[in-house]
């Protein structure tokens, strides 16, 4: 009986503790397991660049396309009309929705480096979602892309080359 009452009396020894550490301003929730995972969790999916976490096949093809534009610098009036037009055309939305891809797709690209240098990140959650006629119409697109102004420039053509060796070779529905 008096083990028990000792442990009782550590307990809340400990207990009495941590309550004043916690009115005093110490944090100890770290120290709660369940709590750290949804930390660790939430770090990791707040860390990810946003380019990585596009689920949506049109999303993932507008925003190569926008990065093989925008390749040699800022986009001039006849690419950004040209995305528009084909983002009209090929992806059947109205002119404020391909307003919005563009801007979602600007605001979403940055500066542009997490889609160089990874392009296979950037279909990772969207890879699955492709059909073949889907993967035929991206090659397509990001070629049209390439040569609104002419030629596609060295940078345009290597980012070409590593998003289309980065798509998927078979998949399952349409746009």
């Amino acid at each position: 009986m008096h083990i028990i009452l000792g442990v009782l009396g550590v307990v809340v020894t400990i207990l009495v503790l941590l309550n004043r550490l916690q009115e005093g301003g110490i944090d100890i929730g770290w120290l709660n397991p369940f709590s750290w995972h949804r930390r660790i969790k939430f770090r990791l999916q707040y860390e990810t660049p946003p380019a990585y976490s596009l689920d949506s096949p049109m999303d993932v093809v507008a925003l190569f396309m926008l990065a093989i534009a925008k390749s040699d610098g800022e986009l001039t009036k006849e690419q950004k009309e040209t995305l528009l037009g084909l983002f009209q055309s090929d992806f059947k939305l109205s002119a404020s929705e391909a307003k919005n891809l563009l801007g979602s797709s600007s605001h979403i690209l940055g500066n542009g480096q997490d889609v160089r240098a990874n392009p296979k990140s950037v279909l990772a959650k969207s890879i699955d979602s492709f059909t073949d006629a889907q993967i035929f119409s991206t090659k397509s697109l990001l070629e049209q892309a390439a040569r609104i102004e002419g030629e596609p420039s060295n940078e345009q053509t290597k980012l070409l080359n590593s998003i289309i060796a980065a798509l998927p070779s078979s998949s399952k529905q349409e746009w």
